[in-house]
């Protein structure tokens, strides 16, 4: 009998030793580590992609007694598997999001939490961001994410030497624009370069800049709430005819709906056109296909100034890209560790490390000249004086995105501009 007691004590007593073991937060005992998971799309050769993982890597080294799960996806499959593990909820503690549609699901899913208290804690941090930055992740007066990268869509690209062989100045008007358009053409030289194969292209780089200085983001708001303005409203039938107005001048190569962006980028480092709109992405797409010659050969402004157009004119569409979220299930030890992982990723050296792989970035940071091209250089110091407007395929419907890009394929085939406008506000107008 004594026997059976004394295992009975034992077991009561081991019982009770391990539920002491317990911490009072989540149930992890005393010499179990936090463990964090994080899933982000930094999963190529690229020098950014390499400094992201590399910034995790330290981190876990900093950190011993943190135990990070880290999964990188490739880009084109990464927002399935965060869709699809969000739909199972088993979203990981960490990941990387974009600003607009995709954020908002999670946060109006109750999915992730805010990081306001982190940037509270670090002051010096928040006021580095560059202008309207937070402003995307800002929810009901809470901050969710601190952008690591930016969108920039619409720089003005020109080939240095055939503007002073032509004894031209760069536009900044849009008179000068089409004087400019007029100059090269009679040179037998592509004025713009377009690749506008896949139709988001001519929206995106391009006729979202001239829009905005014609009808304002304030008024494209209220047009994408259908509050008080219509896509068919005279503005912005003037907005599609300034785009129309490039057309009509032969701006374009021959085709360029039947060619995609990466030719064109091509076909405009090859010295074949004199200019070309396009995204941040031209720099590091060209940096990697073309000489360094080449390269210093391009330099870099904004589209040109429409002065009677309602909108700011010193722009360039776009804005804050993609962050880092916080599951709102992750608590406790987890959490903090957590929030100092997301602090390492995107803090200023973070940024700053980003920067000086040729990526933008919403921060304001002065880059190492030795170690960006020059092209990105001058870019970026360009972007950190410049306000930001609204790119359209952001903001509008699927629907109505799909409306204004194949109306301008359409527009540069001669279509005109009332019927583009009437299919858009139609589109929009089902959300």
């Amino acid at each position: 009998m004594k026997k059976y007691l004394f295992v009975a004590v034992l077991i009561f007593s081991m019982l009770l030793t391990a539920c002491s073991s317990k911490d009072e937060t989540g149930g992890k005992s005393s010499d179990e580590k936090v463990a964090i998971s994080i899933w982000h799309n930094f999963a190529g050769d690229d020098l950014r992609a390499q400094t992201v993982r590399g910034i995790i890597e330290q981190f876990k080294k900093d950190n011993p007694d943190v135990k990070v799960d880290e999964q990188a996806i490739p880009v084109d499959g990464y927002r399935q598997r965060i869709s699809t593990v969000a739909a199972a909820d088993e979203l990981p503690d960490i990941f990387l999001t974009y600003a607009g549609s995709f954020t908002d699901e999670f946060y109006e899913g109750k999915m992730i939490q805010p990081i306001t208290a982190l940037l509270d804690e670090h002051k010096d941090w928040r006021d580095g961001f560059l202008a309207n930055s937070l402003e995307v992740y800002d929810y009901d007066g809470e901050i969710y994410s601190a952008p690591v990268a930016m969108s920039a869509t619409s720089f003005l690209y020109y080939n240095k030497k055939l503007f002073e062989e032509n004894n031209v100045e760069v536009p900044k008007t849009w008179d000068e624009l089409l004087m400019v358009i007029d100059v090269f053409n009679e040179k037998k030289i592509t004025p713009i370069a377009m690749g506008n194969q896949a139709p988001w292209v001519a929206q995106s780089t391009t006729f979202g800049a001239i829009a905005d200085r014609v009808t304002g983001s304030e008024w494209f708001m209220k047009a994408v709430e259908q509050d008080g303005a219509s896509f068919t409203d005279p503005v912005f039938i003037e907005a599609l005819g300034y785009f129309k107005q490039l057309v009509d001048a032969n701006a374009y190569q021959e085709g360029a709906n039947a060619i995609d962006n990466t030719q064109a980028e091509q076909y405009f480092a090859q010295g074949n056109a004199a200019m070309m709109i396009n995204g941040s992405w031209t720099i590091s797409s060209l940096a990697a296909s073309v000489s360094e010659d080449v390269l210093a050969n391009i330099g870099v402004a904004v589209v040109p100034s429409i002065p009677e157009g309602e909108g700011k004119q010193n722009t360039i569409t776009g804005g804050p890209g993609g962050g880092f979220l916080l599951n709102s299930k992750t608590e406790g030890a987890d959490k903090d560790a957590a929030l100092d992982l997301i602090y390492a990723l995107s803090n200023a050296d973070a940024q700053k490390a980003i920067a000086e792989t040729n990526s933008m970035v919403m921060y304001d940071v002065d880059v190492d000249q030795s170690k960006v091209n020059q092209l990105f250089y001058d870019a970026f110091n360009l972007v950190r004086e410049v306000e930001y407007a609204p790119v359209y395929d952001l903001y509008l419907t699927a629907a109505a995105g799909e409306a204004i890009n194949l109306g301008l394929q359409e527009i540069m085939l001669g279509k005109d501009v009332e019927s583009v406008a009437k299919k858009l506000q139609e589109a929009q107008s089902k959300k």
